[in-house]
């Protein structure tokens, strides 16, 4: 990571869903910027902070600019980098005709890192089902900026972190029904998913010999076969395999005793073998302050570990610290 007498680097932060939260805690975070001390600029159309900052009596002048005037503008004035879409901010009230927009936003964020203007790219929150009634045919942002990565020539598969200093877990397998991951969990992709959360805890968090450990699937690790056999014949052969490559691989372990504070310490990284499994104990440790980090793509990635929160959007309410923990580790990570 960057040392701490390092200059702080500009960030790329997304415009997410402008109905949503993402204009407030975007704001909060700039009016928080001498406690935290990352230095951004926001891809959205101006007027959408303008008139969420008027809404929260906010002094937050903002001002358009393009990438490369956004450091210089940062201390007066919130940068951001007027969108070509058009997007409409009725705050709680979802609007497939922001799609254009949001995912313009994204886009230009990726593109921006790629052309030297930001460190890393930081995401707002995107609600899927409005994005899905406008034609976008992605489960969730991990698998979009995957597939521009991909587009770039970068084939290899992302992978979703959830890091706080509390506890840092992977799900191996994602957004799919519940129903589905025993079928869908295999050694391939348990083999894949933790090459590239070693590779990237030693390159982007500077970790020199990761420790990874490994849940099982079924209830308390499937009891010798009693309960299921998926850890016999398949999560068990994947940690040999992984062992055989010099990984530091645990498991596999009880879901339900691998999360107490005394088990985190043997470990720098926990895979659980399905989305709930690994969010719960994420989100209960850490849900104001965890962090979503995309792993394996070819430029930094980081989000608020939360949603858009529609219930809340333009009453004041939003609480900006995971947003603010997630810049703060954008700017920390190795490029």
């Amino acid at each position: 990571m960057a040392s701490a007498s390092s200059p702080p680097r500009m960030l790329a932060l997304t415009m997410g869903d402008p109905a949503g939260i993402g204009p407030e805690i975007a704001l909060r975070a700039w009016l928080r910027r001498a406690e935290h001390g990352a230095r951004f600029y926001v891809l959205a159309n101006p007027e959408v902070l303008a008139r969420a900052a008027k809404a929260l009596d906010a002094n937050a002048p903002i001002a358009a600019v393009s990438p490369t005037e956004a450091d210089a503008t940062f201390d007066r004035a919130l940068p951001v980098v007027p969108l070509r879409a058009e997007s409409r901010a009725s705050p709680g009230v979802p609007d497939p005709e922001n799609a254009p927009a949001i995912l313009e936003s994204i886009e230009r964020a990726v593109a921006s890192v790629g052309a030297g203007d930001a460190h890393a790219v930081v995401t707002n929150p995107i609600a899927k089902r409005p994005l899905y009634k406008a034609g976008f045919r992605f489960p969730g942002h991990t698998e979009f900026l995957a597939d521009l990565a991909a587009k770039a020539g970068h084939a290899r598969a992302a992978v979703m972190l959830i890091w706080s200093d509390k506890l840092a877990v992977v799900p191996v397998t994602i957004h799919i029904p519940l129903a589905d991951a025993p079928r869908l969990l295999t050694r391939e992709l348990i083999v894949e998913t933790a090459r590239t959360v070693a590779d990237d805890m030693t390159r982007r968090f500077g970790l020199a010999h990761p420790r990874l450990a490994l849940s099982g699937l079924n209830p308390h690790a499937g009891e010798g076969g009693a309960m299921g056999r998926e850890e016999l014949e398949v999560i068990a052969p994947a940690i040999e395999e992984l062992r055989s490559e010099g990984l530091d691989v645990v498991g596999p372990l009880p879901a339900d005793t691998m999360f107490h504070a005394a088990a985190r310490t043997r470990y720098d990284v926990a895979l659980a073998m399905y989305h709930d499994q690994a969010l719960i104990p994420a989100k209960t440790l850490a849900f104001d302050t965890g962090v979503n980090v995309t792993l394996g793509l070819p430029f930094i990635r980081t989000s608020p570990d939360h949603g858009v929160a529609y219930d809340i959007a333009g009453q004041g309410k939003a609480n900006p610290s995971s947003l603010i923990a997630a810049l703060k580790l954008a700017e920390r990570l190795n490029p």
